[in-house]
């Protein structure tokens, strides 16, 4: 069940370790909600692997898994990134396995069965406390490895700067604002434009392929797609 939540994050890449699938499914769904980028593995081996590659904001981490657990990937997540947030899952509610937890390196502990709302909650204190939500962020726009900064109207990729038209800035942002979601031609029209969409126009495929030309081409992975017969989005998409 997919859940509303009243908090809004600064759009985080997160990897969420959990092997049970609905549960996996439900958290995700509430957290993408928001606007974050949500990786879920399902068996801890596969949790590391994601781990290094995908180089994490935060992490929701159970503690029963198969492959490797949760406080041996916790304790190898937290050496090489002294700094990321890690929130763990588990129904092991005894103070031992909490203590266990925290001397792992574990930022908070969450018992199951849990609400997606004290989820939330607990996620946004975690994140503010480190500055990653919207009241520290606000002027930055980001999806993997792409970065757009609304203060001095710079787009980076990799690290590299992008040089953007002004229109061509408009759409890419409001691309990323929409979180992944797929805009159609007459919203885009509306939000870049300000006009109503002319079906005798072909201005937003044309300024689709400028920025394809600028933001993708270049890079080995895409993050502009079109949904045939519905529209656009943008999200990086796993391989």
């Amino acid at each position: 069940m997919c859940l509303s939540i009243k908090f809004y994050f600064y759009p985080m890449r997160i990897l969420l370790v959990e092997d049970e699938e609905k549960l996996a499914k439900s958290v995700a769904a509430a957290l993408e909600e928001t606007g974050n980028d949500v990786t879920i593995a399902y068996d801890g081996l596969i949790a590391e692997r994601l781990f290094k590659s995908l180089h994490p904001e935060f992490i929701v981490l159970d503690v029963n898994l198969p492959g490797k657990n949760g406080f041996e990937l916790c304790t190898t997540f937290r050496k090489a990134d002294p700094n990321v947030p890690i929130l763990m899952l588990t129904a092991l509610g005894e103070l031992s396995d909490k203590m266990e937890a925290f001397a792992a390196g574990a930022d908070d502990y969450l018992v199951k069965p849990f609400h997606l709302q004290e989820l939330a909650a607990r996620i946004h204190a975690i994140a503010k406390r480190q500055g990653r939500t919207s009241e520290q962020v606000s002027d930055s726009l980001r999806s993997g490895d792409l970065e757009m900064n609304l203060s001095n109207k710079e787009v980076r990729r990799a690290g590299k700067l992008i040089r953007l038209s002004q229109k061509e800035f408009l759409l890419l942002e409001t691309l990323l604002k929409a979180n992944g979601r797929v805009l159609s031609k007459a919203e885009l029209a509306e939000k870049v434009w300000d006009m109503d969409f002319d079906t005798g126009t072909n201005s937003v495929e044309v300024y689709i392929n400028f920025l394809r030309s600028k933001i993708d081409k270049p890079f080995d992975s895409k993050l502009i797609h079109t949904r045939s017969g519905f529209g656009y989005y943008l999200k990086e998409e796993q391989s």
